[in-house]
Order: structure tokens, then C-alpha cells, then sequence
């Protein structure tokens, strides 16, 4: 099994990771409002190149620290941790929030930079209601439930297609447009875009999406049980009676001269674990 990177690293891969998701966001927006007046046309093409996008940073940053790239999903680590799951610290997630949270500003400042706009200007689009809340509620209990879903079933390698094609639907399903992602809201308020969200707007949607990762849980817990493989423990089915086998009579053996030497058994190579999400 490969040694497990440092801290260090696995928090340096969340800032990238989280910068690149936030230009993909901003990026795709804006280009696609300059190409075309149509909100619909332009939410496709926005949710299309966001999932990509998603899909391909999981792929890229997964093996390093699990590309959580989302405080709620880095909060349910860390929950999974405690309960006696496999998961992180409470010094690791802390930092990987903050390493979240500076790379989806930075995300954002870049973004804007890239089509000529003036970077740091916050929001002016408000979204409040309660109606998107509960979108997000939803959006981030989904998202939470088939991270946590697929770790404890054993296949976690369908995380980056899955979660990329859930965010790509979500985006459409959901009234709030799923943002499901605390550091990416804030991300997104630094930037006057399509996608940018208010200031004024930031705590009810972060709440939002803190009951919604509780709700994830408590649905995985519910559905799955609380460790991997879904809490389910198989009996071994007990051995038939057999009668006992009668000792066989003693046989003269023969000898030979010389045995023939053999080498070390071929072993199996051990099987590379798969890294977390969430993850």
C-alpha cells in the first residue's frame, strides 16, 4: 500500500482543486452569457462544462486527498471518523476547509481576471427565499448520500462519474440551481457573474447546506448502517456433521534419491486501495 501524502500536500491539492472547480463555474457563465441572451442556453452549457469539469478535478486530485473540495463533504470525513469509519482528523479538516475556502476566492479573482473584468467585485444577484433554501437542503443531502452511499456499498471508483452527473442534474432539479458547496458559495459572491450569488445571501445558504449534509448522513446511516458494507454482518454457515474418517492402514513409502529443489511460492500483489471523497 502507498504511504498516504503528507498534510501538506493533500491541502495544496484542495486549494488547487477548489480554484479550478470555481474557474470551470465562473469561467463557463460568463463565457457562456457573452454567447448567448438565452438563460436556458446558457444554463446548459453552464451545468454541462461544471460537471465536466467536476468529474475530471475528482479523477485528478482524488488519489492525493480525496478532492473533497467541499467543506460539508470534508465535515462528513471527519464524522465518519468518529463513529469509528475511515475519515479525517479534526486538525485535517480544518485545514483542508480553509485550504477549500482560499482556493474557491482565488478561483474566482482568476475567473474574472481571465475575461477582462475587474476581480473582486461581490454579487449584486440576491437569492433568498425559503423555497431555495430547501432547494439546498435537498441538493446538498443528495449529494452527501451518494458519496457516503457508494463508500460503504465498496465502490468508491464511481465517485467521479456519479458525483458529476448528479451535480449536472441537480443543477436543473433544484430550485436553488445547487450550489451544495459552503466554500464555492463564497467563491462565487466574488465574482458579479450568472453564477454569483449576494453577499446578503451567504448564511442561508451555507445553513442550508450544513442541514443538508446532516440529512445526507442520517440518510446513509439509515439506508447503509453506520460502517462500510452497509452495517450488515453474514454469519458463516455451520459446517455439516461428518463421521469421523477411518485412519487409513500404514503403506510402506519409497524414498527417492533426491527431491527436486523448488523456489518461493509466487505471491499475490497487494490491491491498491481506492482513495475517499466526500466525501
Amino acid at each position: 500500500m502507498t504511504a498516504q501524502p503528507s498534510l501538506s500536500r493533500r491541502a495544496a491539492a484542495e486549494l488547487v482543486g477548489t480554484a479550478g472547480l470555481l474557474v470551470v463555474v465562473i469561467g463557463s457563465g460568463l463565457k457562456a452569457a457573452e454567447l448567448s441572451r438565452d438563460t436556458g442556453v446558457a444554463l446548459i452549457a453552464n451545468s454541462l462544462a461544471s460537471a465536466i469539469g467536476l468529474g475530471l478535478i475528482i479523477t485528478l486530485f482524488g488519489p492525493l486527498s480525496g478532492a473533497h473540495l467541499n467543506p460539508v463533504v470534508t465535515l462528513t470525513s471527519w464524522w465518519s471518523r468518529r463513529i469509528g469509519g475511515e475519515g479525517l482528523g479534526g486538525r485535517e479538516a480544518l485545514v483542508y476547509a480553509a485550504a477549500q475556502s482560499a482556493g474557491a476566492i482565488g478561483g474566482a479573482l482568476l475567473a474574472d481576471v481571465m475575461f477582462g473584468r475587474t476581480p473582486g467585485t461581490f454579487a449584486t444577484q440576491v437569492r433568498d427565499g425559503g423555497h431555495l433554501l430547501i432547494g439546498e437542503v435537498v441538493a446538498t443531502a443528495g449529494l452527501v448520500l451518494l458519496i457516503q452511499g457508494l463508500g460503504r456499498i465498496g465502490r468508491p471508483r464511481l465517485i467521479p462519474a456519479a458525483v458529476a452527473a448528479y451535480i449536472a442534474a441537480a443543477i436543473w432539479f433544484t430550485s436553488s440551481g445547487s450550489f451544495a458547496n459552503p466554500a464555492g458559495t463564497v467563491g462565487r459572491s466574488f465574482s458579479d457573474s450568472f453564477t454569483g450569488i449576494a453577499p446578503e445571501s451567504l448564511p442561508g445558504f451555507v445553513g442550508a447546506q450544513l442541514v443538508g449534509g446532516i440529512l445526507g448522513l442520517a440518510l446513509a446511516a439509515l439506508l447503509y448502517g453506520t460502517g462500510r458494507g452497509g452495517g450488515r454482518t453474514v454469519k458463516p454457515a455451520p459446517a455439516p456433521a461428518s463421521e469421523p474418517e477411518p485412519e487409513p492402514e500404514p503403506v510402506e513409502a519409497t524414498v527417492p534419491a533426491a527431491l527436486p529443489e523448488t523456489g518461493p511460492a509466487d505471491g499475490a500483489s497487494p490491491e491498491k486501495a481506492a482513495y475517499e471523497t466526500i466525501g
